[in-house]
């Protein structure tokens, strides 16, 4: 049976004949390039080579392989708990036959990895209705920063949601609590972004000779003094750890992001949480199924209410997200 299957951000930017060994390890590579010379295979509906790069959402045509031993199950894959169900249940903010939006809680990986036995790619039967499809990731949040993620009910759905964040038609917003203040209360971050190699692998760092274009639009809604502000961040690309980089490199670390701000980024308090404090506010994406825009706004975690409350911020906490950025927009 032919299969279209999307390209993970996690996946980007491996060429094509290394996600098909990473997705089927026991095709042969002979078969392989067959099936890619005579057009088998496509990326995005185009024929394609086996050194081709691939980006996170695109969609990779795959025909009928024949027998091939079965993938063994990964470790790191277990059924939900009757907890996790219903916390998995309770964080759906948005659902309808074409698409899910729920608000991630922090500290819960999308997918797996290495001794990680929970996380949310293997609770998705949980959102499943009457035997239907298993709802499909259409993008990912770090395991700790909370919010708006979508889910996708059909492979058709979830394929125009994927190319509405390919083509930037999908709109996000965040909230984060950093240390410091910008120098300007609004502006553009462009600071192209490459992943480090060696043991700092899971990290990002600007590299303006290898690094991938990457755009941040940034406001302050708040501040205390030049101690702490509450930001209203717009990426417009989806680089990995994209906003905690730029956000270190205004020189204001997000609370709780030792990764990227080492010991700055942990301001003193009892009120304050060490947890990182960066949550995807909202969402503006075209709907799926039935055309139009559908805009989502999920409610910050606890521990940023916390505190937000030390600090007392509270003005525009009940506004409307992207208004900052119309008159900035690409």
């Amino acid at each position: 049976m032919t299969e279209t299957l999307l390209v993970e951000s996690e996946e980007a930017p491996l060429r094509l004949d290394r996600w098909f060994r990473r997705r089927y390890p026991a095709l042969p590579h002979g078969k392989l390039e067959k099936l890619l010379r005579t057009g088998q295979i496509r990326v995005d509906g185009k024929r394609a080579k086996s050194g081709q790069r691939l980006e996170a959402g695109q969609e990779v045509r795959v025909p009928p392989l024949g027998e091939l031993p079965p993938a063994e199950p990964k470790a790191s894959s277990r059924p939900a708990t009757d907890s996790e169900a219903q916390m998995l249940r309770d964080a759906v903010l948005y659902r309808d036959e074409h698409m899910i939006v729920i608000n991630k809680p922090p500290g819960l990986a999308v997918q797996g990895g290495t001794g990680m036995d929970t996380h949310l790619d293997a609770m998705l039967d949980v959102l499943a209705v009457d035997g239907g499809e298993r709802p499909r990731l259409v993008h990912r949040l770090d395991k700790d920063t909370s919010g708006v993620l979508l889910l996708g009910c059909t492979a058709a759905a979830t394929a125009r949601l994927a190319a509405a964040f390919r083509s930037r038609q999908a709109r996000k917003c965040y909230w984060a609590l950093v240390v410091g203040v910008p120098k300007y209360r609004q502006g553009r971050i462009d600071a192209p972004l490459a992943k480090m190699t060696g043991r700092q692998g899971d990290k990002v760092a600007v590299d303006e000779d290898e690094g991938r274009r990457a755009v941040t639009y940034y406001r302050v809604v708040e501040s205390v003094l030049k101690k702490a502000a509450w930001l209203e961040l717009e990426p417009r690309t989806g680089r990995t750890h994209q906003l905690r980089a730029h956000c270190a490199l205004l020189g204001t670390p997000i609370q709780g992001d030792g990764k990227y701000g080492g010991k700055e980024a942990y301001l003193s308090g009892q009120g304050v949480s060490r947890k990182l404090h960066l949550h995807a506010r909202a969402i503006e994406v075209p709907h799926p199924g039935r055309g139009g825009l559908l805009r989502v706004i999920a409610p910050p975690p606890q521990h940023m209410v916390g505190s937000f409350a030390f600090f007392g911020f509270a003005k525009g906490a009940a506004g409307e997200p992207f208004t900052a950025f119309e008159e900035t927009s690409e």
